[in-house]
């Protein structure tokens, strides 16, 4: 059913209610005007939600699960989501990387300690990340938005692009001798979903090294949907209104507002909008490209993952697939249309440091591996081999699985276009300029309607800054025209 409408016009309605929209209306709510949030499924969350996929009392986090951007987002820090029932645990490591050998490369808060880790590379790993650590309170804020020109802060940004600019192999191959630091930085930069071969790809690895260092990888208790959940409550504290199971398909639907913020893709931009933007605009928005797609495995588990690396054992979140040789081929493979026999894998076992996410002595596990855009390929055999590969003995323990294959991910989230978690593709032609290049890529053309999603910058991950940015945007209208 549509929204009811207000005899009064609303400032502000946002349609979608994951972490980008929530972000937006607590911007907009913070600043004294009326919003109203419109979330098409049952419950609000986004990527940001807690199920049980596979057996009773076993939580599973639908998408998102580990959150270093949740606790570094100079947005999320400047609100009091602690009061509203967000608690975060810090593992003791911060990300572990096993090897054939039975050892692990692994990140913790100490940069002596992850040195010493990686055996002759540790003064290369120091003389990369440490100059950065120093300046990482400068640099976040400068990631998390629109490109900003000029830089606020040019030093610091020069010394971070320096290495960022780079190929992820490349980086590797300059700074590293040995396999551990190469391997654990491969892992790294496999969160950018990009060939390691591509510019830019580097800039994630550093980026995930330098979270490890200075906030950490936590998992907020209970689950993601944790998250959104206290953002929402946060947000109707200061007044705002939630609906949910409300499908918004054309903005004729929705009561009258002076703006309207979409959590949605290019794509579905087009859909409900379309015929109010102009025709130079919407084939731009027909031209953004979409990025390879993920295919996800939810665990129950009869007891914790028998890794061989006792490193793995204290940490939330594993990345799985060898040296850096070959997670640069797994990931070259998925860019050429083909699904590796051996992917390279995200995994992350909550459990082990929340026990509220399964029944008392068991275990979940969540994992997954990137695929080809739009794949129907279930990867649940190669992704258990490649747990099996650094901890024999774990397939025994699978009570119960759930998968979703990349097709299957955008029926559950149409944000997720073939399987793309992104929101489109982070490389260098679509990092800052997305959804288009432009001074404000939240605005489009059209009068009150704006993007609020992770096809705007900063682009994917858990961290309401394009939910944000956005809102200043739509400030900065309301200030123009003296609203």
């Amino acid at each position: 059913m549509p929204p009811s409408s207000s005899s009064s016009t609303l400032d502000a309605i946002i349609v979608g209610a994951g972490p980008n929209g929530l972000a937006a209306a607590v911007t907009l709510a913070r600043a004294g005007r009326s919003v109203l949030v419109l979330e098409a499924m049952e419950t609000i969350g986004g990527g940001t939600r807690t199920a049980e996929l596979t057996l009773p009392g076993f939580k599973h986090d639908v998408c998102s699960a580990i959150h270093p951007l949740g606790v570094a987002s100079p947005f999320f820090r400047s609100l009091p989501l602690d009061k509203y029932g967000l608690k975060w645990i810090y593992p003791p490591v911060a990300v572990a990387h096993p090897l054939d050998d039975g050892s692990a490369a692994f990140i913790n808060g100490s940069m002596e300690e992850t040195a010493k880790n990686l055996d002759g590379d540790g003064r290369a790993y120091q003389r990369l990340i440490a100059p950065l650590l120093r300046n990482w309170e400068l640099i976040m804020p400068e990631l998390l938005g629109p490109l900003p020109l000029p830089p606020r802060h040019p030093f610091a940004m020069a010394r971070f692009g320096l290495a960022a600019i780079r190929s992820a192999h490349g980086l590797a191959d300059s700074y590293f001798k040995g396999e551990r630091a190469r391997a654990l930085f491969a892992g790294l930069a496999g969160h950018s979903m990009l060939p390691l071969e591509d510019p830019l790809s580097a800039s994630f690895g550093v980026a995930m090294a330098l979270m490890a260092h200075s906030v950490g990888w936590p998992i907020p208790q209970g689950g993601s949907h944790a998250i959104t959940d206290a953002l929402a409550a946060y947000f109707c504290s200061l007044g705002g209104e939630i609906q949910t199971g409300v499908l918004v398909e054309s903005l004729e639907q929705l009561p009258p507002a002076r703006a309207v913020l979409l959590d949605v893709t290019p794509r579905q931009l087009l859909k409900i909008a379309g015929d109010r933007l102009p025709g130079g605009y919407r084939r731009k928005m027909e031209h953004f490209r979409y990025g390879v797609g993920v295919c996800k495995v939810d665990f129950a588990l009869d007891g914790p993952i028998p890794w061989k690396a006792p490193e793995c054992r204290q940490t939330a979140t594993v990345h799985l697939g060898g040296t850096l040789e070959q997670i640069s081929a797994s990931e070259e493979a998925i860019w050429r249309g083909e699904h590796p026999e051996q992917p390279y894998v995200l995994l992350a076992q909550q459990s082990l440091f929340d026990p509220s996410r399964a029944p008392q002595g068991k275990h979940t596990a969540w994992a997954y591996c990137h695929v080809p855009h739009g794949s129907t390929v279930d990867m649940t055999d190669r992704i258990i081999a490649q747990i099996e590969r650094f901890a024999p003995g774990f397939r025994d323990l699978i009570l119960a699985h759930n998968t979703r294959t990349a097709v299957e991910m955008e029926l559950y989230n149409p944000n997720y276009i073939g399987g793309d978690i992104n929101g489109g593709v982070q490389d260098w032609r679509q990092f800052f300029t997305r959804p288009t290049i432009s001074l404000s890529p939240y605005s489009t053309p059209a009068k009150g309607i704006y993007l609020c999603s992770s096809s705007t910058p900063p682009g994917g991950g858990v961290h309401g800054m394009c939910g944000y940015h956005a809102a200043q945007a739509v400030i900065k209208g309301y200030q123009r025209t003296g609203n």
